[in-house]
C-alpha cells in the first residue's frame, strides 16, 4: 500500500494564488491508496475546506475520512485523510486531543479489514510542546494495540525525532518547496508495519502547489515486527 503526507498551506501556491485544482493535480499524481493532509482548512469562520471533493472522488477515487465538526471542514484543526473508496471499506475515525498553546490535535482513520490505523497530525513550532505531542501521540497509538503508522508535519528541524521504540521514516527534505532545507514530514511507524520505500516527490507541479512537498510511504502489514 502507499500512504503520502502533504501540507497544501490551504492551497496557496508559492506564486500565492489559492488553486485548490493544482493540489488535486498533485494528489493524483502520488497515486496514493492514502492521503494525510495538512492545512486543508481555512484557518477562520466555519473552517471551510479548500480543496474540491468532488473531483477528487471522481478521477482519483479518494473520499474524506469524516472527522471535522460541522458540513464544512474537510477535518479538524486542518488534518484530513483521503482513502481510496474502492480499496477500503469507511474507516472508523477518531480525534486526539494533544497539548497545545495554539489550536492543534491530530486525527486517526482505522481502516479494520486491512488492520491498520493512519494517524495524521500537525505539530507545534515550539520544542517543548512538540515533545509533549510525541509522547501523547505515541501513547495513545501504544494503547491502541493496533498496527499505526503516524504522518504529518511534525516542524521538527533535527535529523532524529523525540521518539524512542518506534522507527522513524525521513524520506527526505520536503520543506522549502522551492529549496529543500529541511525534513519536516516523516512517518512513525509503530507494531506491525513494514516500510518497504519512501520519498519526497518532487514534480514541477508540486515545487509551486505549496511551501512543502508531499512525501511518500510503501508500506505492507508485516508479522514478527516489534509491537509498541
Amino acid at each position: 500500500m502507499r500512504l503520502a503526507s502533504y501540507n497544501i498551506r490551504k492551497a496557496f501556491g508559492l506564486d500565492w494564488r489559492r488553486d485548490p485544482h493544482r493540489i488535486v493535480d498533485v494528489i493524483g499524481e502520488l497515486d496514493a491508496d492514502i492521503v494525510v493532509l495538512q492545512e486543508a482548512d481555512k484557518r477562520l469562520g466555519q473552517r471551510p475546506g479548500v480543496l474540491p471533493l468532488d473531483r477528487l472522488q471522481k478521477e482519483h477515487g479518494l473520499v474524506l475520512a469524516r472527522h471535522s465538526l460541522n458540513s464544512q471542514s474537510h477535518g479538524w484543526h486542518g488534518n484530513a485523510i483521503l482513502y481510496r473508496v474502492g480499496h477500503f471499506p469507511t474507516p472508523g475515525t477518531e480525534r486526539i486531543a494533544l497539548p497545545a498553546r495554539e489550536p492543534r490535535g491530530a486525527i486517526a482513520a482505522y481502516f479494520k479489514m486491512t488492520g491498520f490505523a493512519v494517524v495524521g497530525a500537525h505539530l507545534a513550532l515550539t520544542s517543548g510542546i512538540r515533545k509533549q505531542q510525541f509522547k501523547a501521540l505515541c501513547a495513545h497509538v501504544g494503547n491502541s494495540g493496533i498496527p499505526t503508522i503516524i504522518a504529518g508535519d511534525f516542524n521538527h528541524w533535527g535529523r532524529k525525532l523525540p521518539v524512542h521504540g518506534h522507527e522513524v521514516i525521513t524520506p527526505g527534505f520536503s520543506f522549502h518547496a522551492s529549496r529543500r532545507v529541511a525534513a519536516l514530514d516523516r512517518f512513525i511507524l509503530c507494531g506491525e508495519i513494514s516500510a518497504i520505500s519512501s520519498s519526497v516527490h518532487t514534480s514541477l507541479k508540486a515545487r509551486r502547489a505549496s511551501d512543502h512537498l508531499p512525501v511518500l510511504l510503501d508500506f505492507e502489514i508485516s508479522r514478527g515486527h516489534p509491537t509498541c
